[in-house]
C-alpha cells in the first residue's frame, strides 16, 4: 500500500471532495424553460450575469463604435437582440451535439445555458471514438453553418438597405458564431476540439482513460494560459476583460480535471454492485416513536441525516433531518415519526444489484448522501455516499501505477 502522503492518496482525497461537491462550480440553480425535440432546455441563474453583461457591453460599447449616429434606444434594442441571438446560437450549437449523440444511442439529459456559454448534459461517456468525434464535431460545424447563413442575410440587408440595427445585429451574430466555432475547436478538453483530440487518441491506442488524461492535460494547460492572460489584461487596465479571461480559465481547468476524474471513477466502479458497499445492518426507527425521542436517540447519537422507518419489521419509508425541521419544535413530543415519514420512492431507495456508477451519478445529481437499499421490496441495507467514495479512493490507491493521477495535480 502507498505511504499515507503518497500522490495517489492525495488525489483520492481530492477526488472525494470534488465528487461530494457535485462537480464544483459549474451550476448554481437550473431553471427549465422549454422542451425542444425531447430535450429539456434551461438556464442556470449564472446565465443572467452573462446576459446583463452582454447587453450592456453591446449597447454601450461595441454597437456605438461600429454603427455611429444611432439613438441610444436603438443601441439598447440592438444589445437585447444580440443577447437573444447569442442565446439562440448556443442552443443551436448544443442541440446539434445532442441530436448526434441521440443518433448514436447516447443519453442526453438536456441543454443548460450558464455564465460561460452552454452545455449538453451527457451522464456517460461515448461508447466508441467515432461516436465522440461526430458528436463533438457537430457543434463547431453547426456554428460555422449558422455564421454562413447570417452572413448571407446580413449582406442581403446591406444590399436591400434594411435599417442599420437589423443588418448590424445579423453581422455581429455572424462574427459571434464564427468565434464560437473557432474557440470550441481549440484542442483543450472538455471543449469540442479537446473531445475531437480525445477521440483520435482513443482510436489510436484503444484506451479511453489514457486518451482522456492526455486531452485533459491540454485543457488544463489552456486554462492556465487563460488565467495568466487574464492577470496580464487586468494589470494593463482592462478590468472586465481580465476578470472574464481569468474565470473562463479557472472553469476550463477545473472541468478538464473533473472530466478525467469521472473517467477514472467509471473504470474503478465498472461492474460493481451496490450491495458490496452498503451497510447490511442499518439502524432503523420505529414508526410509533415520537419525533423528540427520534432526534435524541437516533439523530444526535448516530449523527446521520436519514434513517429507515419500520413498523413491525416492515419498511414504511425514511425520516430525514429536513422533514423533522418542518415540524414545529413544540410539537416534537406529540408527533409520531410515522406521520412525517417520507414514503419509499425511486429518489430514496436503490436496488441491491444496481450498478455503482449509475447510483453514484444519481446521488450526486439529486444531492442525496444516503439511500435505502432494497431487495424484492425488503430493506437489506443503507448506502452512504461517503462509504462509496472511500472505497473508490482506496481502490485507486491500491491499483494505481502512480502516473495518471499525479499528472492531474501538478
Amino acid at each position: 500500500m502507498p505511504p499515507v502522503n503518497s500522490p495517489t492518496r492525495k488525489w483520492g482525497g481530492r477526488l472525494q471532495q470534488g465528487l461530494l461537491s457535485n462537480g464544483g462550480t459549474m451550476f448554481f440553480k437550473r431553471i427549465p424553460l422549454f422542451r425542444l425535440f425531447g430535450f429539456q432546455v434551461g438556464i442556470d441563474l449564472s446565465f443572467l450575469l452573462l446576459a446583463f453583461f452582454l447587453v450592456w457591453s453591446l449597447a454601450a460599447g461595441i454597437f456605438p463604435m461600429y454603427f455611429e449616429g444611432l439613438s441610444r434606444g436603438a443601441y439598447w434594442w440592438m444589445g437585447v437582440a444580440g443577447m437573444l441571438g447569442l442565446f439562440a446560437s448556443i442552443i443551436f450549437h448544443e442541440f446539434c451535439h445532442s441530436l448526434v449523440a441521440r443518433r448514436f444511442g447516447m443519453e442526453m439529459r438536456g441543454i443548460t445555458l450558464f455564465v460561460f456559454g452552454g452545455i449538453a448534459e451527457m451522464p456517460d461517456e461515448p461508447d466508441r471514438p467515432l461516436s465522440e468525434f461526430l458528436m463533438a464535431a457537430a457543434g463547431p460545424l453547426s456554428s460555422i453553418a449558422l455564421a454562413g447563413a447570417l452572413l448571407g442575410f446580413g449582406q442581403i440587408g446591406v444590399w436591400r438597405a434594411w435599417p442599420v440595427p437589423i443588418w448590424g445585429v445579423l453581422m455581429y451574430l455572424m462574427w459571434l458564431n464564427a468565434a464560437l466555432a473557432v474557440f470550441n475547436l481549440i484542442p483543450a478538453f472538455p471543449l469540442d476540439g479537446g473531445r475531437i483530440l480525445r477521440s483520435g487518441l482513443w482510436a489510436v491506442k484503444g484506451d479511453l482513460r489514457w486518451a482522456t488524461r492526455v486531452a485533459s492535460h491540454f485543457g488544463s494547460a489552456f486554462g492556465i494560459m487563460l488565467i495568466v492572460l487574464g492577470v496580464l489584461v487586468f494589470i494593463t487596465g482592462n478590468v472586465i476583460g481580465g476578470v472574464w479571461y481569468f474565470l473562463i480559465g479557472l472553469f476550463i481547468r477545473s472541468a478538464a480535471r473533473m472530466s478525467y476524474s469521472r473517467v477514472v471513477v467509471r473504470d474503478v466502479l465498472k461492474g460493481e454492485r451496490i450491495e458490496r458497499f452498503m451497510n447490511p445492518r442499518p439502524v432503523t426507527v420505529e414508526a410509533g416513536l415520537h419525533v423528540a425521542d427520534a432526534v435524541e436517540d437516533f439523530f444526535y447519537r448516530h449523527h446521520h441525516k436519514m434513517f429507515p422507518v419500520v413498523s413491525d419489521g416492515d419498511l414504511l419509508g425514511c425520516i430525514t433531518a429536513e422533514q423533522i425541521h418542518r415540524v414545529p419544535r413544540d410539537q416534537w413530543a406529540d408527533t409520531e415519526v410515522g406521520t412525517v415519514t417520507e414514503q419509499c420512492t425511486g429518489d430514496n431507495t436503490v436496488n441491491a444489484r444496481a450498478d455503482a456508477m449509475d447510483v453514484l451519478t444519481r446521488m450526486r445529481s439529486a444531492g442525496r448522501t444516503r439511500l435505502m437499499v432494497l431487495d424484492a421490496g425488503r430493506l437489506v441495507g443503507v448506502l452512504t455516499l461517503r462509504d462509496l467514495l472511500s472505497f473508490l479512493a482506496l481502490k485507486i490507491d491500491l491499483e494505481s501505477d502512480g502516473r495518471p493521477e499525479v499528472a492531474l495535480n501538478v
